[in-house]
Order: structure tokens, then sequence, then C-alpha cells
């Protein structure tokens, strides 16, 4: 039996309100919630516990958050001070584990599978864990929670219950642990899903462990199996830190007043499309699809999207593409432009090998196909032609092997293979009853004469 995963999950509490705390001292112990649009007034963004006490939550209109808690505090977002604090968070976090794996600009995991060996021989991992969020709230001024487990998932489930605090699940506790817990908790579980598991019977993780394993394979494929490991205890995975690419890459602006000036907007979009491109570019990536989607200061929205035939990265094409689907857009349009959302997707990597032949398969294929006609009409020979296929040349070959055949053994000379045979070179037929009176001598002690 190897030894139990035992992962951490670190969260930073209501991180962007807490960055205002941090960044404003004065601040503490006061609802505060930081709400966006034009003049930090649209909706809320991040509510810290206090003000949630209010009923103030992510997504409610300021004027609301305001009408709930008279006396909260509003904060615009600063959003490079809050990149700034994350940054800060991490580098703490780096010096507790080997490994550190980022997942949001708030939160992360660590493996401390073999801290009990190494690390936690004259402590605790509660200790620890509280060490670490003491060190991360004097470097920072940032109140974080965290949970320990067998696996992300099981940490992330541990540290939403632990909030605001830690949590530790023991080892052969898992079961007892998520028995009580919906479902819904579960990172990543879709809208689908639970109606499925719903339509089973399976609200809660003890739901899940009491049904067949079958069952849930059946239903479930993959997926299934290890949501009832998970939820019978038995679920472990090593944290890994992989690199991926980014699958998408967006932006969505307010912008400053809203814009009557069509023209004006157009010239604000195709700045946003060409910084994105140039993100693109950075990260060595390229778009095959784009969407715009423009929304007018009523909240009324037009939108429309473009599939490139080929992968795309050039300022040129694309902005050529966002200019035409804008116009479509606008075409009938008669209200002030409030919002401007522009998006690229299905992105691949980006091909930067120096080539002469254009930048896609299909561009190269028809270059290197016009340049070998040229060159076989001006040098070949109706015998010999300038460039050929292997195919062709193998064809050639073969042609020529069928009008000269060679010898019937193609692997050794005649005259060699007789030498190996009978030790000499000359006729094999000389010696042949010598041989023959050999061959019958062996076969009759070994039995292999008839009767």
């Amino acid at each position: 039996m190897g030894r139990a995963n035992r992962i951490l999950h670190v969260d930073g509490d209501s991180f962007f309100a807490s960055c205002e705390i941090a960044l404003n001292p004065g601040l503490e112990g006061r609802p505060i919630w930081v709400g966006g649009g034009r003049r930090g007034d649209g909706i809320v963004i991040a509510a810290n516990r206090t003000a949630k006490q209010f009923g103030v939550i992510t997504g409610m209109a300021c004027f609301e958050a305001q009408r709930r808690c008279p006396m909260g505090v509003l904060c615009r977002p600063k959003y490079d001070e809050y990149r700034r604090l994350s940054a800060e968070m991490f580098q703490v976090l780096e010096f507790y584990a080997p490994t550190l794996v980022p997942v949001s600009i708030d939160e992360g995991f660590l493996d401390f599978t073999t801290m009990d060996s190494h690390v936690w021989r004259n402590t605790t991992p509660d200790a620890y864990m509280r060490q670490i969020g003491k060190h991360i709230r004097d470097a920072t001024g940032l109140p974080v929670s965290g949970g320990l487990g067998s696996s992300a998932k099981l940490a992330k489930l541990a540290t939403d219950a632990a909030k605001p605090g830690f949590m530790e699940v023991p080892a052969g506790t898992e079961k007892e642990f998520l028995k009580d817990r919906p479902v819904r908790e579960l990172s990543g579980i879709a809208k689908n899903r639970q109606r499925s598991l719903a339509s089973l019977g399976a609200f809660t993780f003890g739901d899940v462990a009491r049904l067949p394993a079958m069952l849930l394979k059946q239903k479930f494929g993959i997926w299934g199996q290890q949501l009832w490991l998970f939820a019978n205890g038995r679920w472990q995975e090593p944290l890994l830190l992989e690199v991926k690419d980014r699958t998408t890459i967006s932006s969505s602006t307010t912008l400053p007043c809203d814009e009557p000036d069509y023209e004006a907007a157009l010239t604000f979009t195709l700045s946003e499309a060409t910084r994105l491109i140039g993100q693109l570019r950075r990260e060595q990536l390229q778009a095959r699809e784009l969407s715009l989607t423009i929304r007018f200061n009523d909240f009324t929205e037009a939108g429309g999207s473009h599939r490139f035939q080929h992968p795309q990265f050039r300022n040129s094409i694309i902005n050529t593409t966002v200019e035409g689907l804008f116009r479509d857009l606008m075409s009938c349009a008669f209200r002030p432009v409030r919002q401007i959302r522009l998006a690229f997707w299905n992105l691949t990597r980006l091909d930067t090998t120096p080539t002469l032949w254009g930048t896609t398969d299909a561009e190269r294929l028809g270059a290197l196909d016009e340049a070998t006609h040229a060159m076989n009409q001006k040098f070949s020979r109706p015998d010999k032609p300038a460039l050929m296929t292997g195919a062709q040349l193998a064809l050639r070959k073969l042609d020529d092997a069928h009008k000269n055949p060679k010898a019937k053994c193609p692997f050794v000379p005649q005259r060699e293979m007789v030498k190996k045979l009978w030790g000499t070179d000359a006729d094999p037929l000389v010696h042949k009853s010598d041989w023959e009176k050999r061959l019958m001598k062996v076969s009759r002690q070994s039995g292999f004469m008839t009767k």
C-alpha cells in the first residue's frame, strides 16, 4: 500500500474585498463591496463577510447593495493591485511545499504527501496550515482559508466547510466527511449531471455511495466510476502541475459613456482586437473562431460570430473580419453603444517556423505543386523527369527490374551459396553420394527411418 496523498487547498477569503481592506486598513470591520461598471457602480463583483451578513451578494446591483446596507462602503476595482497582492501570496506559498499548482488569482493547491516524514515531526498538519495562513496575513494583509485531504477535490470541499479557517479530513474519514454533503458542492459538476444524479435519488455523496458502481459507470462512464470511488472515500489522485494552452481569450469593456458615434465604437473595437491578437501571438497561439457582441444603452444586445477556414493570427485578416462583423451588426442599430465584448476561441498552437511556401498546409502544398510543375516543364526530358515523388521513382525502378530480371536468388550469389553448403565452389553433385550416405546414417541413429 503506497503513501496516502495529502493535498492542501488554499483560498483567499472574499479576495477582491480583502485586497481593498489590505490596501486601506481603515476599512477593517466595515461592510464593503467592490463594484464593477463604468463608475464602479454596476454590479457587485466581491463583498466581504460583514457585507454578506446584510444580504449583499456577488452579481447584485450596487444600488441594491447600498439599499440593503446603507453604512456599507463601495470600492472601485483596482485590478493591478489585486494582481500584485496575488503574486505576493503565491510567493509565500512557494516556501511551504515542493509542488504548488495555482488555479486562479486567489487559490491554489500544495502537495503535502511526504510532509509527515520531513516536516511534521514536531508539529501537526493543522498547526502547519495555520502557520501558512499567518505568514500570508503578515506579508500581504490577506486572510485565507484552507482544507487538507487525499485529493484536490476533497481538499476544496474541506476549505468550503472550514471557511473562515482550516480543516483537515484525515485519511480513512473521507466517506464520513462526505456522506451528508450535497453533490452540487463538487467543483466542476454541471447542472445536467446534477439532474441525472437526482433522477437516481442521489442528492448527497452518501446517496451516491449507496448506488451500484456499475450503474454509475453505465450512466456516466469513467466519471461515474470516479464519483463512486470519491463518495466512498477511495479516490486518491496525485497533484500534477500541467501547463496547458488557453482555449479562449476575450475582453468585455463598458465604455466610459454611452457612445452614439458608431465609427468611434468601431475604432475602440479594432483597438481591442489588436490588443487580443498581440496577446495570442505572445502566447504562440492563433484563433479559428471569433465573436462580437454589442450591448446598447437600453441593455439590448446584437451579436455575431465568424469561423475562419484556417486558424489566423494576422491583424490584417482578423481586423477586416471584425470590422465587417461590426458593420453588419450595426446596420439596423440606432441606440448608443454601452458595452463591447470580443472573444477568440478554438485556439491552436502558432507555427512560427519560417517558410517561403505560405502559412497553411493548403497554401504550402499548392505552392509546392506549382513549383514542381514549372521545374519539370523547364528541365525534364521525355525519358527522365527533373523531379519525381518517391512513388514515381519506385515505379520507375520497378519497371527497370522487369526489363532486366536478376538471378532467382536475390540475397546471395549462387557461387557463394554453393560454397557455404558444400565447402567448395565446384560442381555440388560431385559429392552427392557421400552426403546421401551420411544423411542415411544419421537418420537410422535418430529413428527417423521408416520400416
